[in-house]
């Protein structure tokens, strides 16, 4: 902490400053602009001393990596002891493709698996349904059943590989299918390391890929969470995810806000279902987007770092410090990327790898320069790996623990996000919570408003995004985007009526009446879930049947 001394002197100094050179420079030469700002339009000064850090005390507010608050990041040692987890998120058409392209990652120096699943997998739809007609694997894998998830897995261990499952509404069903698929491999489910992302509230706030009504999903999640703390104990059980909140307009502050309020009804409902702090929150983990602003970001992560240690540590009273730290993955920012000039991305893509990396972050996918465009080519891929690897091996950012600690503007950033954060989670509170400040649209509307301000910005040439609004050049039609083959829905539904033909119907279908039953009452679902994968039940008849018991639901927005 500044002594106040020095802290009023520099106060001083830099007023007499400003008020001298600088006026008298202005005069004759005036800045770029009158206003500069963040990424998410804070205000930035011109100059930041040890006065705007004067409140600061190191050992409080800061500390060591590895304990509380956990500013400076989660491990004592962070990158010196371990790289982060380098993933891709990936998945395309059918599991034989997505099995290829994920072996060509592993080779590649990949060391953790993303997987992308399809529009129709992801609200619980089988590939041979109407809704899902043209969209079957065109935005990531066709999963209908556990022989699709053994396809996918093929000749990967899964005692070998950590793998991410980005899927909400049916995450139980997957969850259940993956870890049917490590029992066929002989890898019993405490061995299995991964994530499954699992957070509904975030897709009623931004996404849309739901299913069930708030009340159901809360259960499913809370089920997740007690069967894994007792039979899947290295799993991460959510990922609660600020990344998707961003993409839809949030600013930096709103995304750190709207997803620790988001954990704190994830926490809540888990321990009003009976589950005791410490046995499951260790397994929470987060996901957040990084953005260009690239000293933003960095102060983003830090300040959520600390946030949700106080909120676990004051709020919830949780004694293990594992409950308090915050894990999560990153993700660089796609609304950011741009059709034109697709190469551009290459350096955005480098900014926010930065920014993940010098914030602290756990694990990380680097967006191809092409996802503006189509779904990402091999040579695309490989490209946004090797980005990671050289800021990796070659930038020097990973030879010590959060190296931008101590800077005026990083220290003061920080400070600034974490207050605002905290400032909309009491907010939220007022409202009743996350679920109903969702319900009551008051989420979205922040978020919509961030968004248009933003995009005003841009139309009127106010935010400069290079080859965007400035800098344009001709260009020829992009060449040798991928293409998903439109036979891969008749493919999936060959398949279908392969798997329903040569399963035993008579067992699927008493699993699956066993499920209807436990859904009605109060048990824990994912036994039922299990049994139901196992007997070949597909993703479409498993939420099929708990559409029957729970509803679907219906997005009720209040502008």
């Amino acid at each position: 902490m500044p002594d106040n001394e020095t802290a009023n002197r520099t106060k001083q100094e830099k007023k007499e400053w400003e008020e001298t050179r600088i006026a008298k420079l202005l005069a004759k030469k005036p800045e770029r602009k009158d206003t500069f700002v963040t990424g998410s339009n804070a205000e930035v000064n011109r100059l930041y001393t040890i006065a705007d850090i004067e409140n600061l005390d190191y050992l409080e507010d800061l500390g060591f990596p590895g304990e509380y608050p956990f500013t400076r990041g989660v491990q004592p040692t962070m990158y010196r002891g371990k790289l982060w987890t380098m993933r891709q998120y990936a998945g395309f058409a059918t599991a034989e493709e997505s099995n290829k392209r994920y072996k060509y990652l592993l080779e590649q120096g990949q060391t953790g698996l993303s997987v992308a699943f399809d529009l129709p997998t992801q609200i619980g739809y089988d590939s041979d349904h109407p809704l899902s007609e043209g969209e079957v694997g065109k935005v990531g894998v066709a999963i209908d059943s556990l022989k699709d998830m053994e396809i996918l897995f093929d000749g990967i261990p899964l005692d070998k590989v950590s793998t991410s499952m980005t899927i909400n509404a049916p995450a139980a069903v997957l969850l259940a299918m993956y870890i049917a698929v490590a029992e066929k491999q002989g890898v019993s489910a405490d061995k299995l390391n991964g994530t499954i992302q699992n957070d509904i509230l975030k897709e009623y706030i931004a996404r849309g890929t739901y299913i069930f009504p708030t009340e159901p999903s809360m259960r499913l999640i809370t089920n997740i969470f007690e069967y894994c703390s007792k039979e899947v104990p290295k799993w991460n059980t959510i990922s609660i995810s600020g990344y998707h909140i961003r993409e839809a307009g949030s600013t930096a502050s709103q995304e750190v806000a709207f997803t620790l309020a988001d954990g704190i009804a994830y926490v809540e409902a888990a321990v009003k279902a009976g589950l005791e702090i410490d046995d499951f929150a260790p397994r929470l983990s987060f996901f957040f987007n990084a953005h260009n602003d690239l000293l933003e970001e960095v102060a983003k992560f830090r300040a959520a770092r600390r946030l949700w240690a106080k909120i676990m540590k004051e709020r919830f009273g949780a004694k293990d410090p594992r409950s308090m730290m915050m894990r999560f993955h990153t993700q660089t920012g796609g609304s950011t990327l741009t059709a034109q000039q697709p190469d551009n991305n290459i350096v955005r893509v480098a900014i926010q790898t930065l920014a993940a990396v010098l914030g602290g972050t756990q694990s990380l996918h680097t967006n191809s320069r092409d996802e503006a465009l189509a779904l990402p080519t091999e040579e695309s891929v490989r490209i946004a790996l090797r980005t990671q690897q050289i800021v990796a091996y070659e930038s020097g950012v990973a030879e010590t623990i959060d190296p931008l600690a101590g800077s005026y503007y990083i220290e003061a950033m920080t400070d600034r996000i974490e207050k605002e954060a905290m400032d909309y989670i009491k907010k939220i509170d007022e409202l009743g919570g996350a679920p109903r400040a969702i319900d009551k649209g008051y989420v979205q509307k922040e978020i919509q408003d961030s968004a248009y301000k933003y995009q005003m910005e841009i139309e009127a040439g106010k935010r400069i995004v290079v080859g965007l609004n400035k800098f344009q050049i001709k260009e020829e039609p992009p060449k040798g985007l991928l293409k998903v083959d439109p036979s891969v829905g008749e493919l999936q539904k060959k398949k279908l009526l392969e798997l329903r033909s040569g399963r035993d119907n008579a067992d699927t279908f008493d699993k699956l009446q066993s499920l209807k039953k436990a859904a009605q009452g109060d048990s824990n679902l994912m036994p039922y879930i299990l049994d139901a994968v196992r007997a070949y039940a597909t993703l479409g008849e498993i939420c099929g049947v708990l559409r029957e018991v729970f509803g679907e639901y219906n997005q009720s927005v209040i502008l």
